[in-house]
C-alpha cells in the first residue's frame, strides 16, 4: 500500500480516536487531550508501517498537519449535536475542551 493510501487510512481513524480520548480524559485540559491524540496517532503510524516513516521527509510539518486534522475533527464535533453543551469557564465537557 502506498503512502497516500496509508495516510488516508490513518486519517479515517481520527474521529474515533478523538472521541475515545475525550471519554477517557474528559476532565483533563484540552491540551492534554490533544497531546494524547497526537501521541496515539504518531505511535500508530510509526508502529504500523516503518516504510511510511521513511517517506516523511519533514517530521515537524507532518505533525503540524496531523494537528490541524485533529483540530478540524474537534471543530466538526463541536458544531454537531455530539457537543451537547458548551463547557463553562474552567471546566472541560465534551470535545470542545480538546481544542487549544
Amino acid at each position: 500500500m502506498n503512502f497516500l493510501a496509508r495516510l488516508l487510512q490513518a486519517i479515517a481513524f481520527i474521529p474515533g480516536i478523538v472521541a475515545s480520548i475525550e471519554g477517557l480524559l474528559s476532565h483533563r485540559p484540552g491540551a492534554e487531550k490533544k497531546d494524547a491524540v497526537m501521541s496515539f496517532l504518531q505511535t500508530a503510524l510509526s508502529a504500523g508501517n516503518s516504510v511510511m516513516s521513511r517517506e516523511i521527509v519533514d517530521e515537524t510539518k507532518f505533525r503540524a498537519g496531523l494537528a490541524q486534522i485533529v483540530d478540524g475533527t474537534v471543530a466538526c464535533f463541536n458544531s454537531s449535536i455530539w457537543a451537547k453543551e458548551q463547557p463553562s469557564a474552567g471546566s472541560s465537557v465534551g470535545p470542545a475542551s480538546l481544542s487549544t
